[in-house]
């Protein structure tokens, strides 16, 4: 059964197209959901649902897990070399299938061609890291730590554990987690974002096909209830999440309550300071890209800049203008009919109106609208667009300020000095990424010394670690010791053990009740 599996046809007045039923994933095969409740599927770029999603019951969690469970004795017990053929395996099959789940991105998330292909590459960056599991499960040894004795280390999985992936990334993030996660000796259960689910099909069965055994991937779609499921289930020994900060809290506070290891990506607000000595048109082509890429619907796009100076603000605000109004806002697809566009939509008609509805604030606040997205020119029909937002003068105590919008809205707040500038990234509530423009070196480093952030660029405006490093914020951008994927992903699958022998040939020392000193 493909990633869209098929149901009957359910039409009406206004929908002629059949609308397809998306399985879950369970023991190696496609499972129909049993519980009657489902949830739509759109197609943003027409407004209009093309699949329907089963949200799972408990049980269908349960077999999940059981499976995932029954499978974790013989997975684990393989060399870590034979698991990572599989993971190889599964790199090629994925890297040849790319353009497919680009395709797929974007006819459920929306993202532009090139964007959704260039989340298909970092997410195959992860893949190839977890290739390299067997020199990364290397542990330590020490010879004679006492005499005749010897101590050493060794990483092993936990056993079932779980995702929970964002609508924003319906490949990417899955691949941050369960790679390195099976390869590590894990099984897996995920939970995709209902508002795009197929990708995380197609990756199952690219897995398959792969060699994976059945039962060591598993996919349940679902809503709170299912969520609720995995945190709770006495079985899944550890939780991966990326979200929102509200949920991020909910799943880190509930996950941990019930005994689980949880790593939980919060929200963000990333600000990008524009120095005085700063490339004006680079700063203002990196923020554009930044703000407005993916239609703003990343955790680590900037959507404030930091202007250093009334001058730098003004020269910015124009170049930002201009490079706005050339923005191609429409179908992203690689067969669009006009070319690719530089935007697409966002993914539901709610996303949209709650982004709109930051604009009306914003303006009630006092901030200036100096572009209003509602007004650009946007395809005809019924799609989720938006076009590029601009405000000026934003000030700290506005909502469009503190809340993450998650859209193409870019804030500008101006400000004097570097050190304002620094402390207001400082004192907000999320700490995810931020970047910094200047030719100055001792601005710089200062910058990068001082700022209380996760991940930080200077002159990179998206500064998104590779997948040999680890990705994660400060704050209330991370909740939990481990960041995510690369060194930090394989702590955070495996649990660390050491190992002191020594064997028993002459030892005739009788009973010592001190404390074992060894050396």
């Amino acid at each position: 059964m493909s990633a869209a599996a098929a149901a009957p046809s359910i039409t009406s007045k206004k929908q002629t197209q059949a609308i397809t039923e998306i399985p879950h994933w369970i023991n190696g095969a496609p499972f129909k959901g049993t519980s009657g409740r489902f949830s739509d599927v759109f197609h943003p770029t027409q407004g209009r649902v093309q699949s329907r999603v089963p949200l799972a019951t408990d049980a269908e969690v349960d077999a999940a897990v059981q499976a995932a469970a029954k499978a974790f004795p013989a997975w684990s017990a393989l060399p870590p070399l034979r698991r990572a053929r599989v993971m190889f395996r599964f790199r090629e099959i994925f890297e040849s299938r790319g353009t497919e789940v680009a395709a797929l991105i974007n006819r459920e998330h929306g993202k532009v061609h090139s964007d959704a292909m260039g989340e298909v590459t970092r997410g195959l960056e992860n893949i190839e890291f977890a290739t390299a599991i067997p020199q990364l499960l290397k542990g330590e040894y020490t010879e004679q730590v006492g005499a005749g004795i010897d101590s050493w280390s060794v990483r092993q999985p936990l056993g079932v554990v779980a995702g929970i992936t964002p609508f924003n990334f319906p490949a990417m993030v899955p691949l941050w987690m369960f790679p390195v996660a099976l390869a590590c000796g894990n099984t897996f259960v995920l939970k995709p974002s209902e508002r795009d689910p197929s990708s995380a099909i197609l990756l199952a069965e690219m897995l398959k096909e792969a060699g994976l055994p059945d039962g060591v991937f598993n996919v349940v779609h679902g809503d709170k209830t299912s969520v609720d499921a995995i945190l709770a289930h006495p079985t899944i020994q550890a939780v991966s999440f990326v979200g929102s900060t509200p949920i991020a809290e909910y799943v880190y506070t509930t996950g941990t309550k019930h005994g689980k290891r949880v790593q939980a990506l919060g929200g963000a607000k990333n600000h990008m300071i524009v120095m005085p000595d700063a490339d004006l048109d680079q700063a203002a082509d990196a923020l554009v890209g930044a703000a407005y890429g993916s239609a703003g619907e990343r955790c680590m796009a900037i959507s404030v800049a930091v202007t250093v100076g009334a001058q730098t603000a003004d020269n910015l605000i124009g170049k930002l203008e201009s490079r706005i109004a050339d923005l191609r806002i429409g179908d992203g697809s690689q067969d669009a009919p006009n070319g690719e566009s530089d935007l697409g939509p966002l993914v539901t008609r709610q996303h949209l109106d709650r982004v709109t509805g930051y604009l009306d604030i914003g303006g009630k606040e006092g901030a200036e609208l100096v572009v209003d997205g509602r007004k650009t020119a946007l395809p005809k029909g019924d799609g989720f667009f938006l076009g590029a937002c601009l405000f000026d003068h934003v000030k700290p105590e506005m909502r469009i300020y503190r809340e993450e919008i998650f859209g193409p809205v870019l804030g500008v707040v101006r400000v004097n000095t570097f050190e304002k500038a620094l402390e207001l990234i400082n004192e907000h509530e999320f700490g995810n990424g931020t970047s910094i423009f200047t030719r100055d070196g001792d601005t710089a480093r200062d910058f990068a010394r001082r700022v209380q952030a996760g991940m930080v660029g200077v002159n990179i405006p998206i500064p998104v670690p590779m997948a040999f490093h680890s990705f994660g914020g400060w704050k209330r951008s991370l909740f939990g010791d481990h960041s995510i994927y690369g060194p930090e992903g394989v702590r955070f699958y495996t649990r660390l053990k050491t190992i002191t022998a020594r064997w028993p040939t002459g030892i005739r020392t009788g009973v010592d009740t001190s404390m074992p000193t060894l050396g």
